[in-house]
């Protein structure tokens, strides 16, 4: 059995189809850690210690889930932390697409870490983060699609 696993993004901000890969990923693993990424290519509407803070309220249910922030590579982060496997959570074909390519790089940079795929709960396979931040800049109850921390964080930064 693979010992360590991570499970990056951006998390801006975490929903409940997140959560239900972490809860999946949590029970094949001994230990998980959340990595939120630092992506050069978005703007984000929360920090990263506020995406740590959320994340890691979310998942305090999850004994052996940890969140971190990282500004590197995935890759790197896996190889200079012993970890077996990246997990990425997959929705549709159009994610599964562009996940198969970023994890044959992967491979290529570090052949001794696998990455698999896991679909989240069909409930949650349309939530994505966008399209929560977007229901909260028009003033729309988000909390059935995201942990309560993170209906509040909203409410807080869109009053």
């Amino acid at each position: 059995m693979h010992k360590h696993a991570i499970y990056p993004g951006s998390f801006d901000p975490i929903t409940n189809g997140h959560v239900d890969v972490i809860e999946r990923a949590a029970s094949m693993f001994h230990a998980v850690t959340v990595v939120i990424a630092k992506n050069s290519r978005k703007t984000p509407l929360f920090d990263e210690e506020e995406r740590r803070e959320m994340a890691t309220q979310a998942l305090q249910h999850l004994s052996n889930v940890s969140v971190v922030v990282h500004g590197g590579l995935i890759v790197d982060y896996a190889a200079n932390h012993n970890v077996d496997v990246i997990v990425r959570g997959i929705r549709a074909v159009t994610d599964f697409e562009y996940e198969f390519q970023i994890a044959l790089m992967n491979r290529k940079l570090a052949p001794q870490v696998s990455t698999i795929f896991l679909m989240p709960h069909e409930q949650y396979t349309y939530l994505n983060s966008s399209i929560i931040r977007e229901l909260g800049r028009y003033g729309q109850d988000v909390s059935p699609f995201v942990p309560p921390i993170v209906s509040e964080r909203m409410r807080q930064k869109f009053a």
